[in-house]
């Protein structure tokens, strides 16, 4: 389905304060990860309430705008308007240091940057390798065959030349030149270099001075150690050369110190530090397999909402470097599968079509690695599936790491990446996952939500419902007072509730509560005094801020925006003051219709959270101007 990510991607920047307020931007496989310059200039309920948004997080000092799987189209859309995401932007990220928060937030943040950009090409190749691996186990393959060498190559790659690729993120992050930091990487995989190295015995001398040679293939530290102490000389050398010879002599002067010093000092002290990462994970793995499991089966999700798992992120790849595989990754796995099961049994436990409509994409998204959806949309919004999802992820982990498992790659836990884990222990690794993906969802259907739970606001004390509750009574059997307000209804049609949208963003309140209308009539008119705050360019939706304060949005049709504008025809602009009756835009139903989309137009009070309740005030046709909605103050 064809989404309008350009304008997602605008409102999003937009949202938190503009592209002059964002010193960095990355992406991960669900998330948008801001840098911001001034955190009080972003509107966070804003960006959250923006179709398409799954929630916005705040942790390891960045604003994270979860989105989903589409997140890398979001991020496309925002570098093809914005200059965020590509090399210049990237490489001032370092320039602005007053919003760094703690040595912890930034070492979170650094890691993230630094890691996040290869995510998917990791996870790809991390696949690959292990149906490589199941193919040359079950000789479907042989290591002499030409198709063996053409898709182990295609599979390792990445994984050799690992320290190039962390080079360019590592360069973009400290602000330095990208393409010198290649330079230095490709200078530790040099081949005859290395063959030079092994000639003389794993050492040799540079002026003098000891050079021991290691193989960093696959390393991490070394280059990301060289790299930062790089954009620390490239600064001082820029101050000090004339602009005239700058481009020549900086990357000259770069070359000759850093490539000698990395090999001498930054290559065996980050071989060093890794060996040391090494060994401690495994002591503590090697204590009780089945007690790290169940800790991090437990507690990986709740790590992954506060942003905190890209902490974990260089354990696993030095794992990797190190040993050629990864048991850490192993028992991640089955917190994954757990909260996909739990949103699964909301779904069959549930007998509302709108906690149906997000809780079962949702498990399907989390059974191939996307959490997200199941997190913020089912398991933590109604908290007790989110709770017995992770006690069945530390079950699973716990038998996971009986399993002694491994993962022969990186890679996102899901059912496409089981053959990265084929080895040992893999058997009971499936088992692990197949427990704790039915015991989420057994234990979330048996004890962990009941319909009632949805009647109730996610994040509202029970006081609050009560009068919520009383105010509904009150409005039901009165006319609206002078305190609430009343809005019109801006077509001409049939209402029918919210929850019967065909679209989830609308039908959940995840947006906002409201109501919909089907039009007879193409024509939209406005439902108060106000301001137009927004008008998409497709001329599909309108935002308009009532003088009164309320904020609405009125969405003609359902996917309409991908008519990019074909059949509507708006009569206002952005920023312009409108009154009550006022003719905003109009569209052609009938073609609209035959294009083949819904037109049940939905009218949201996007700042809902500002107010007790918004009730629906009619339940049959409405004009232009008959009272549709009541927001209760």
């Amino acid at each position: 389905m064809k989404k309008d990510y350009q304008e997602l991607g605008r409102s999003v920047v937009a949202g938190v304060g503009g592209e002059e307020n964002v010193q960095s931007l990355v992406h991960c496989a669900t998330r948008l990860r801001f840098r911001l310059k001034d955190r009080s200039q972003a509107d966070k309920e804003k960006v959250e309430a923006l179709e398409g948004v799954i929630q916005v997080v705040e942790s390891g000092g960045q604003f994270q705008v979860v989105i989903g799987n589409e997140v890398s189209d979001v991020y496309k859309a925002i570098a093809k308007d914005t200059k965020l995401g590509d090399d210049d932007a990237n490489a001032n990220a370092s320039e602005n240091k007053g919003n760094e928060g703690s040595l912890f937030n930034r070492a979170i943040d650094i890691i993230s940057a630094i890691f996040t950009p290869i995510l998917g090409a990791l996870a790809g190749a991390g696949i690959l390798k292990g149906l490589v691996a199941v193919l040359l186990a079950t000789g479907v393959l042989t290591e002499t065959s030409g198709t063996y060498q053409v898709l182990n190559a295609a599979s390792d790659s990445l994984f050799y030349f690992l320290p190039v690729l962390l080079a360019i993120t590592s360069a973009r992050k400290f602000g330095a030149d990208p393409y010198v930091a290649v330079l230095i990487a490709g200078a530790l995989l040099y081949p005859d270099l290395i063959a030079f190295g092994e000639e003389q015995g794993g050492s040799f001398g540079f002026l003098g001075i000891p050079v021991l040679m290691g193989n960093y293939a696959s390393s991490v530290i070394p280059i990301i150690l060289a790299v930062y102490v790089m954009s620390k000389l490239q600064a001082l050398l820029n101050g000090w050369l004339h602009a005239s010879i700058r481009m020549f002599f900086t990357p000259l002067l770069i070359l000759v110190i850093m490539v000698p010093l990395t090999l001498i000092v930054f290559g065996p002290v980050g071989t060093v530090i890794s060996g040391w990462l090494a060994d401690g994970y495994t002591s503590i793995y090697d204590a009780s397999p089945m007690i790290a499991g169940a800790f991090m089966g437990v507690f990986w999700q709740v790590f992954v909402i506060f942003g905190l798992h890209w902490g974990f992120v260089p354990i696993g790849i030095n794992n990797l470097s190190v040993y050629g595989e990864d048991t850490f990754s192993a028992l991640l796995a089955p917190a994954v599968f757990a909260q996909a099961g739990a949103a699964l049994g909301v779904y069959l436990k549930s007998r509302q079509r709108k906690v149906k409509a997000i809780a079962g994409p949702a498990a399907i998204s989390g059974l191939f690695g996307i959490t997200e959806p199941a997190i913020y949309g089912v398991t933590l919004r109604y908290k007790r599936p989110f709770i017995l999802g992770a006690a069945a992820g530390g079950v699973g982990g716990a038998i996971a790491g009986i399993a002694n498992a491994s993962a022969l790659a990186v890679a996102l836990p899901s059912l496409a990446a089981l053959p990265v884990y084929f080895g040992e222990g893999f058997g009971l690794f499936v088992v692990s996952i197949i427990v704790a993906f039915s015991l989420g969802a057994i234990l979330t259907y048996l004890f962990g939500y009941k319909d009632e739970l949805e009647e109730k606001a996610p994040d509202q004390p029970e006081e609050t419902n009560k009068d919520t509750q009383a105010a509904r009574e009150v409005a039901a059997t009165s006319t609206v007072s002078k305190e609430n307000q009343a809005i019109a209804s801006p077509l001409k049609g049939a209402v029918i509730p919210l929850e019967e949208v065909n679209d989830a963003a609308f039908s959940s309140g995840a947006m906002g509560k409201g109501i919909a209308v089907i039009p007879v009539e193409g024509k939209l008119y406005a439902p108060a005094d106000g301001e137009m705050t927004t008008v998409f360019p497709s001329r599909h939706a309108f935002g308009l801020k009532m003088d009164s304060g309320a904020e609405l949005l009125m969405h003609i049709g359902l996917d309409t925006v991908q008519l990019d504008g074909k059949h509507f025809q708006s009569h206002v602009q952005q920023g312009d003051k409108v009154t009550r009756g006022q003719l905003l835009a109009e569209f052609d139903i009938k073609a609209i219709r035959e294009a083949g989309y819904d037109l049940s137009t939905p009218i949201i009070v996007t700042n809902t959270g500002d107010y007790l309740d918004v009730i629906g005030d009619n339940d049959g046709n409405v004009e232009p101007g008959d009272t549709m909605l009541s927001i209760i103050q």
